[in-house]
């Protein structure tokens, strides 16, 4: 599903015009990435936690050259859904 479609369907569901869906939609983006880079973890309820977790620097080798390289740290996105969803999709329910 693209976002096209997902607006659509979102609108659809909420009877609102697509164009104020798609506004809705990137205002919970735009909070979700502020509250990141606080270092917030974003509670969706019934489905689960978006937050940012730092990786620490570690050293990697190129196995074509065994050359050893110092990967920096760096903040990645991980999401954590609810046992609900989790059961859902290991049983593949819909």
């Amino acid at each position: 599903m693209n976002n096209k479609e997902f607006i659509a369907e979102l609108a659809d569901r909420m009877g609102y015009p697509a164009k104020e869906t798609q506004r809705l939609v990137n205002e919970i983006v735009n909070a979700m990435g502020d509250a990141f880079q606080e270092d917030n973890a974003v509670l969706v309820p019934n489905f689960g936690t978006f937050e940012a977790k730092k990786k620490m620097e570690r050293i990697i080798v190129n196995p074509a050259t065994q050359q050893r390289m110092l990967v920096p740290p760096k903040l990645v996105l991980n999401f954590k859904p609810n046992q609900t969803w989790k059961d859902r999709l290991k049983g593949g329910s819909k």
